[in-house]
């Protein structure tokens, strides 16, 4: 991990001073890793989790290291709570800047024949809707406040599906096409929508992606398909997504940008 993951960034370094950003899935993973480097670098921060516990302990480690956070528990398929934390964020602090959809679902090994309907939608529930309701939320506030900026985590599997997770790889790849369809839409008005696609990162989610049975096993076999043989780590999308968020990607709009090592190439 380099210097900037571990150490405070400097004020005159800091990429999001004055921002306030909103993160879904926060309490851990992905999720935890970006609100804590997004703190890091000035932005004020909303966790939210429907693992409410845990968003509050997120929290709690960003204002003991000098940040500024508030918790919130949300389920993202529910349109009440979708406004729920964007309101926080403006009634806390002032505004919204950043909307960072990280929160979702992976799904068994399942072929498609065994699939029960009840998984497919709420897979398409939380990965899809999810996205959808948390943009819907955000987006008039953007549109008063002349900007933002919209992430959202899709996947490498929207690009390069792998069989058995067809509902996880149809999910992600609406993710990118409503990306792609929001960043013209909304061009006008300055607000950018990109979203990312991690190659398997070493989350809870991981399990249930390799597969099953022996994961050392499914690890390796699935290494040999990354050309620069690791899985991602949680703090290689927080640095993608701080990037996008940041002036600096301040002409990229309607990007799917690939943390995979080259394994979709």
């Amino acid at each position: 991990m380099s210097a900037e993951g571990t150490q405070p960034v400097g004020e005159a370094m800091q990429r999001l001073a004055g921002k306030t950003a909103v993160i879904t899935g926060a309490a851990s993973g992905m999720g935890r890793a970006s609100a804590e480097l997004f703190a890091r670098h000035g932005a004020a921060v909303v966790v939210a989790d429907l693992d409410g516990e845990g968003a509050e302990r997120a929290t709690a480690a960003i204002r003991d290291a000098g940040g500024r956070a508030t918790a919130v528990r949300v389920d993202v398929t529910r349109e009440e709570d979708a406004r729920l934390m964007v309101e926080t964020a403006v009634r806390e602090f002032g505004r919204i800047d950043v909307l960072f959809n990280n929160a979702g679902v992976p799904m068994p090994f399942t072929p498609v024949e065994e699939v029960r309907l009840e998984d497919w939608q709420r897979i398409m529930d939380v990965n899809v809707k999810g996205v959808f309701l948390g943009c819907r939320a955000a987006v008039p506030h953007m549109k008063r406040q002349g900007g933002g900026v919209i992430l959202s985590t899709a996947s490498t599997a929207g690009i390069r599906p792998r069989p058995g997770l067809n509902a996880y790889c149809a999910s992600k790849g609406a993710v990118i096409a409503f990306t792609k369809s929001l960043a013209l839409e909304l061009a006008p008005w300055k607000i950018r929508v990109n979203c990312i696609n991690p190659v398997a990162t070493d989350t809870p989610m991981l399990n249930q992606f390799i597969g099953g049975g022996d994961l050392e096993e499914g690890r390796r076999r699935f290494l040999e398909t990354v050309p620069l043989g690791r899985l991602a780590q949680p703090e290689d999308i927080a640095r993608a997504a701080l990037f996008l968020a940041s002036d600096e990607a301040d002409l990229i709009t309607g990007v799917a940008l690939e943390v995979d090592g080259g394994r979709c190439v």
